[in-house]
């Protein structure tokens, strides 16, 4: 096949190419330049990239997307976040970046694949699948994908765990075998979430309130907060203290606080102990369907709301443009704008992920 294969300069990506190489393939080395600014790693990856490129005698390309990345990913990132939501910029990235505008580029000049170093699986039919390596399971940023999309898709290291990838990159000489992996935001990297908001939004003080109203605290500004959050804001323990009612609590060791809720219209972060912030319904908007429909069969149903967190059991109903998602069991930090992802057996062993929407939770009102 000829294949296009998008290369970051890391150690999985360059495995890739070394893998379709043996495989026969003809392979196209593609560098995604989306992020420039200071302390970005862009220069240097993308020489690592050319360098893995070069010493398997592959064509390179350098395909510039700074500006759409932009106006389709990072303006969303500051939009949710101002609206008192937490985005989720890598499940967007990989809608309109990597399987968007790299995709279209790569089957606009004749390519019959691209390929990625994600860590996912799919099959013959076009299902994207878990990969063998469970902990680094990426199919939770890929559901946005579709069956027609994930046909002309390729992702070498279905079958490997991470340790064996950098095995194997040693023993063949690929000179980013020990790499550090890419962490944060898709393009962007590990950033300071904090400061990069400060910066974009600056800050704007507001209340801490607790369940019932009451004023306890001050924020410093929305965004700077997600929900499960036990830190960042500041509580005024003696006026907490007055306000348990009903709790033996000794001042001393009062317990943690966590934010369960914000509301953007009174610039409040509601904060509430442990029990507080367990959840069990929520409603998840706009569900994608990687096959294209709703499967008619939705039963022993499990859902993910954060990457690599655990397959939750649940029902789900209503339609794809609002559903409700009911979980087996009550659990913590459902954020509002991170996605729900859905997942189901085959019958074979595998877990196939159907698609996912975005979560949208019922504004907690205190009482």
């Amino acid at each position: 096949m000829k294949i296009a294969l998008g290369m970051s300069g890391g150690v999985d990506s360059s495995l890739c190419a070394h893998l379709l190489k043996e495989q026969g393939h003809e392979v196209t080395g593609v560098f995604l330049e989306c992020w420039r600014a200071p302390g970005c790693r862009s220069d240097e990856d993308r020489a690592d990239a050319l360098k893995v490129a070069l010493s398997l005698d592959m064509p390179f390309e350098v395909l510039d997307f700074k500006d759409a990345y932009r106006e389709k990913v990072v303006e969303y990132f500051f939009a949710e976040y101002e609206a008192g939501r937490t985005p989720n910029p890598d499940v967007l990235c990989n809608k309109e970046i990597k399987f968007g505008l790299f995709y279209d580029w790569a089957m606009q000049h004749g390519f019959d694949a691209v390929a990625t170093g994600h860590y996912a699986k799919t099959n013959l039919q076009g299902e994207l699948l878990i990969p063998k390596d469970k902990h680094k399971d990426q199919t939770y940023f890929l559901y946005l994908l579709t069956n027609e999309q994930l046909k002309h898709v390729v992702f070498p290291l279905a079958d490997f765990t991470k340790p064996e990838v950098r095995t194997l990159a040693n023993k063949s000489g690929i000179h980013v075998a020990d790499k550090a992996d890419s962490v944060g935001i898709c393009f962007i990297g590990d950033i300071n979430v904090h400061a990069f908001l400060k910066e974009r939004l600056g800050e704007k003080l507001g209340e801490v309130v607790d369940t019932k109203g009451n004023v306890i605290g001050k924020h410093n500004g929305l965004w700077f907060y997600t929900i499960g959050q036990r830190h960042g804001f500041e509580i005024d323990k003696k006026t907490a203290y007055l306000q348990a009612d009903g709790l033996t609590i000794e001042k001393e060791n009062f317990p943690p606080f966590y934010v369960i809720s914000k509301d953007a219209a009174k610039n409040q972060l509601v904060v509430g102990f442990g029990a507080d912030a367990l959840q069990q319904e929520f409603s998840v908007i706009n569900i994608h369907w990687i096959g294209g429909t709703q499967p008619i069969e939705l039963t022993d149903l499990k859902v993910r709301i954060r990457h690599t967190g655990a397959l939750l059991a649940c029902t789900l109903t209503g339609e794809s443009s609002q559903s409700t998602v009911t979980l087996h069991q009550p659990i913590q930090g459902i954020a509002e704008g991170q996605a729900a992802v859905f997942y189901q057996s085959d019958g074979n062993g595998e877990l196939v992920c159907l698609g996912g929407g975005t979560i949208e939770t019922k504004q907690f009102s205190p009482h």
